[in-house]
């Protein structure tokens, strides 16, 4: 069953095959969105990328995930309005508030724990994959205007977040 608001055109079926069996998935890039005064990532004891306020965006890709889709993404996290205008309201945009953007690789919001104890990541995409599909959503967000910072790949990093609010999203496109 597909979530409220949301019509079969924006999701599709994909398969895979864990242990033998045949499972059904819905595709998408998904981000896992916080609102922050401030964040930064470090990688072997070095900050390799920190914002002011603006957005911690872990991003996670599957198999299936393309151009198109990070489109979408980065449009979505452009536009999406959770700061707060003169009236305390969630009314304004990244844009609107200069704000900035640490975008952080995430395959691990692709795991699946239906089955055992231990998080099964056959569903995120392989670093080939993911990569340059998430280079490719922090320039489109660099097109659009946004100031924005970066994790490192294949690398054990260490996320500093300070929420406002907090305010935390899952988006999926």
């Amino acid at each position: 069953m597909l979530p409220a608001g949301n019509s079969m055109s924006h999701w599709w079926p994909v398969q895979s095959y864990v242990g033998g069996l045949e499972h059904r998935k819905w595709a998408h890039v998904r981000a896992l969105i916080q609102r922050v005064n401030r964040a930064s990532v470090s990688v072997d004891r070095e900050i390799v990328g920190a914002i002011g306020t603006g957005l911690c965006v872990f991003v996670g890709v599957t198999h299936d995930d393309d151009d198109d889709k990070a489109t979408k993404m980065a449009t979505k996290i452009w536009n999406l309005r959770i700061f707060e205008d003169e009236e305390k309201r969630m009314n304004k945009s990244l844009g609107d508030v200069d704000g900035e953007v640490l975008v952080v690789s995430q395959f691990t919001l692709y795991g699946d724990t239906n089955k055992g104890r231990r998080p099964s990541f056959v569903e995120a995409a392989s670093p080939e994959i993911a990569e340059p599909l998430i280079a490719y959503l922090c320039e489109l967000l660099e097109d659009m205007g946004a100031n924005v910072a970066t994790g490192r790949f294949r690398c054990h990093m260490e996320v500093e977040i300070y929420n406002d609010g907090p305010v935390t999203l899952t988006i999926d496109v």
